[in-house]
């Protein structure tokens, strides 16, 4: 995909998603998000922090933050917050065209939509999957280096093979298979979804999440 149909892509899940959280009630948004140590309304609220952060400013967070991640993202989770859920929502959907993110690795970005996206839906139920289109390009920079997630690694010695499209990725060793979005998910440290794969190499894919 091109830079601009991957841009166009994160639009189109963070439209997706914001559309989804539409009517939830208040046990909803406090639902634990797969991402477990946030809510499903600090997960929004994480969302609307990377779409509203520019090199210059991430760079300023982190440096504020001692370069500790997760200080950086409870600081700018609280900030991104709404007073209300509904807030919170409506933050997150002023960001639907914005296309800023801390670096240039536009791919990791969408991934970035994709995962958080299927964080808040697994736990609540919902069953929207991303365009498989999105999801393998996601599927292929997940497997081609560690970035905020130790995906490389945790494919290492394993051969995976999406079912329903054309993600592939390591020639040999046990093979790993299932819908891209499975894993993608699973390569993003999820280990629920080494339910939905199948092959011999899940179990050691299970066990390294």
């Amino acid at each position: 995909m091109r830079r601009e149909e991957i841009w166009d892509a994160i639009h189109a899940e963070r439209a997706a998603i914001a559309a989804e959280l539409d009517g939830l009630d208040a046990a909803q948004w406090q639902q634990r998000s797969l991402c477990d140590a946030w809510t499903v309304e600090e997960t929004v609220a994480h969302l609307t922090a990377g779409a509203s952060t520019g090199m210059i400013k991430w760079l300023a967070s982190m440096a504020g933050a001692r370069f500790d991640p997760d200080v950086h993202n409870r600081r700018r989770i609280e900030e991104y917050r709404g007073a209300t859920p509904a807030e919170t929502l409506a933050r997150f959907r002023r960001t639907v065209g914005i296309s800023t993110a801390p670096t240039g690795h536009t791919a990791a970005w969408l991934g970035e939509t994709v995962v958080h996206g299927q964080d808040i839906r697994q736990p609540l139920g919902m069953t929207r999957t991303p365009p498989v289109a999105a999801v393998t390009e996601v599927a292929r920079f997940f497997a081609a280096r560690d970035f905020t997630v130790a995906s490389r690694r945790s494919i290492t010695g394993l051969r995976l093979e999406a079912t329903d499209g054309e993600f592939a990725a390591g020639t040999d060793g046990p093979l790993v298979s299932g819908t891209t979005l499975a894993l993608t998910m699973a390569m993003a440290g999820r280990a629920v979804y080494c339910d939905d794969l199948t092959g011999p190499g899940v179990e050691t894919l299970r066990n390294r999440l």
